[in-house]
């Protein structure tokens, strides 16, 4: 079955970093495909053409889409309002995780990093998970 919801991610510039970083992060992860700008969009995008305009890549088997599409206000990754979550079977998993994606791993704090692009990752033990959607009260006292 396809992914019909594909996430998609605005770079200012570093998208095809990003996708290599991520494809060296996760052990099932790769680059399916790269786009270049063309000439014609040159004037519209204020990209050079031949410069990486997207880069579609699988994570885990969950496909994402990747764009350079410059600097433009509102469009940036510096917001914590969507984060990605993964859900981690041991903590020797969430530790090489959190090592890999948090760019500042002291500052950070409940699971939730931001990595060097300025994504942001949640990092939780899949137990977590299982408790949480089985409605347990972890606030009742």
């Amino acid at each position: 079955m396809s992914q019909k919801v594909i996430p998609f991610v605005w770079f200012e510039k570093d998208a095809e970093k990003a996708a290599e970083y991520y494809v060296s992060v996760f052990a099932s992860a790769k680059i399916n495909q790269i786009v270049k700008y063309p000439e014609a969009a040159e004037s519209v995008s204020g990209q050079k053409a031949g410069s990486v305009m997207t880069v579609d890549l699988a994570i885990e088997g969950m496909n994402f889409q990747f764009l350079n599409g410059g600097k433009v206000p509102g469009f940036d990754l510096g917001s914590s309002a969507v984060s990605f979550v993964i859900e981690c079977e041991t903590q020797a998993e969430i530790d090489d995780l959190w090592g890999k994606l948090s760019a500042v791993a002291e500052a950070e704090q409940c699971g939730w990093c931001r990595d060097k692009f300025g994504v942001t990752w949640q990092i939780v033990p899949k137990v977590l998970v299982q408790y949480r959607s089985k409605k347990i009260n972890f606030w009742k006292k």
